[in-house]
């Protein structure tokens, strides 16, 4: 991952050697890209798979105040802070977190993937007519016979692109397979289906039915 730095007067952003987008100015580091993986790696577990054993309390939305948060990658990282923390979750590449503020409280959680117990709003953003997900070739078979199920999540996660989805899929398999979803007609029998972060929808499960190879390179 890039390192990250901070403008006075447009916030964070990746350090890709063009200065702050807005501006240009250099910026102050905030993040090496070794510690931004990192960082963004436990906060993604801890808001999504161990709040628990992290010293996070989660609401039923799956919120936690932001300064339980710092609390909680500062007990893990000496060099971790409210600063490394506001970092990882503005620039997260795929949207990972949402960052509000209610009732003069800030909050902070995972936008998808939990494992535990929340209750995620249905969101408006408009769903493609077609979906992708990346898989091993060995789980077709099953795919094939019980469609897409949430398995160790609460839902089953899609990509709005063939090359997201292939880059998923690499997590399982070096030469991933990549289905196509009917989304549109998922939608249209009545299916819930919501954009999560950026490029990630998330749905219950997808019938057989609604399901294809994908057989063109993208």
């Amino acid at each position: 991952m890039s390192a990250v730095r901070v403008c006075d007067d447009h916030g964070y952003f990746e350090a890709t050697g063009e200065g702050c987008p807005a501006c240009g100015a250099p910026g102050r580091a905030v993040l090496d890209g070794d510690r931004r993986r990192r960082l963004s790696k436990f906060l993604s577990g801890a808001l999504r798979h161990f709040p628990d054993d992290a010293g996070l309390s989660l609401d039923g939305a799956g919120w936690t105040p932001l300064s339980e948060a710092v609390a909680t990658v500062e007990r893990k990282y000496d060099w971790a802070n409210r600063d490394s923390l506001a970092a990882v979750v503005t620039t997260d590449p795929k949207g990972r977190f949402e960052r509000v503020e209610r009732d003069g409280t800030e909050l902070v959680r995972a936008a998808y993937g939990h494992s535990v117990d929340v209750d995620l709003a249905d969101t408006d953003d408009p769903v493609p007519d077609l979906l992708y997900h990346g898989t091993a070739p060995e789980s077709l078979g099953a795919i094939r016979e019980e469609g897409l199920r949430p398995m160790n999540r609460q839902q089953v996660h899609l990509s709005g692109t063939v090359a997201e989805a292939r880059e998923v899929g690499r997590r399982h398999a070096p030469d991933p397979v990549v289905l196509e979803v009917d989304a549109a007609r998922m939608l249209a029998d009545d299916h819930r289906i919501a954009r999560r972060g950026r490029g990630v929808y998330t749905t219950d499960r997808v019938p057989p039915a609604y399901m294809s190879i994908r057989q063109s390179e993208e």
